[in-house]
């Protein structure tokens, strides 16, 4: 099983940057793609980005793509959402995951494990 800590969330006016930190441990080594979900009051969770375990590819949501960049430190097991022109709609909890397919198009159900989940909330 693979453990998922989220960190760096926050309080940020429209316009503004935060980076999330995602830090895995346990047995990572089945793992294929570490994705960054969000879910808003009310709404199902959505997929905002992934990278896949190898560093070589990544997925974007429409949303956010050309704001958010997902990178992964190999050397600390950690995976980074680097949010730029944040916007009031991005306002959510931020969950990281990590899964073991794939494809164009990923879902909540593609991934096992899940981080407890960080607040992002951006003021207008």
């Amino acid at each position: 099983q693979v453990q998922l800590v989220e960190s760096g969330g926050g309080l940020v006016q429209a316009g503004g940057s935060l980076r999330l930190s995602c830090a895995a441990s346990g047995r990572t080594f089945s793992t294929v793609a570490v994705g960054w979900f969000r879910q808003a009051p009310g709404k199902e969770r959505e997929f905002a980005a992934a990278v896949t375990w190898n560093n070589r590819n990544t997925l974007y949501a429409d949303s956010v793509r050309g704001r958010f960049t997902i990178s992964r430190d190999n050397s600390k097991n950690t995976v980074y959402l680097q949010m730029n022109r944040l916007k009031p709609e991005d306002t959510a909890v931020y969950y990281c995951a990590v899964g073991y397919r794939w494809g164009n198009r990923l879902e909540p159900t593609d991934f096992d494990s899940w981080g407890q989940g960080t607040q992002v909330t951006v003021s207008s």
